[in-house]
């Protein structure tokens, strides 16, 4: 089941200009390849979450440059690219009473969407997904989109 979540690294950081620039060179100098990413502001301050290719490393570059940074566990869906996709997830979630706490997405060029997903029973959420079907990423689909 374990196989089924990935990593996702989260970053508290100061709402100013060239914090993400920071971020992303740190990442370049490591060799880290971001796959997907949010950015929530609060104020002067805001989340940006990650789904990266290596996010071990991405958490112990991030903490020994200073930054507050944390790693969470999430589900990568893989959905086809056509309307509907996203609505039939969260029927499928909602059913099962599991909640969406967020969510963010992207596209590719396999005609592929992807959704990243923290829901508030991970587990449930899993044998949710396989039940119907549905793919979820495991690391190293995220290493290799």
């Amino acid at each position: 089941m374990e196989d089924k979540m990935i990593k996702q690294i989260s970053l508290f950081a100061e709402n100013k200009p060239g914090r993400l620039a920071n971020v992303s060179d740190k990442f370049k100098g490591a060799g880290i390849n971001i796959r997907a990413f949010t950015i929530a502001e609060a104020g002067d301050f805001g989340i940006i979450r990650m789904v990266v290719d290596d996010p071990d490393l991405a958490h112990k570059v991030l903490h020994d440059s200073g930054f507050t940074v944390s790693e969470t566990n999430v589900l990568g869906v893989e959905m086809e690219d056509v309307p509907g996709q996203l609505g039939m997830i969260a029927e499928v979630l909602g059913e099962k009473d599991i909640n969406i706490d967020y969510a963010y997405a992207f596209v590719t060029r396999t005609e592929k969407a992807f959704l990243i997903v923290r829901v508030n029973d991970i587990r449930g959420a899993v044998k949710v997904f396989s039940d119907a079907k549905i793919k979820l990423l495991d690391m190293t689909d995220v290493q290799n989109i």
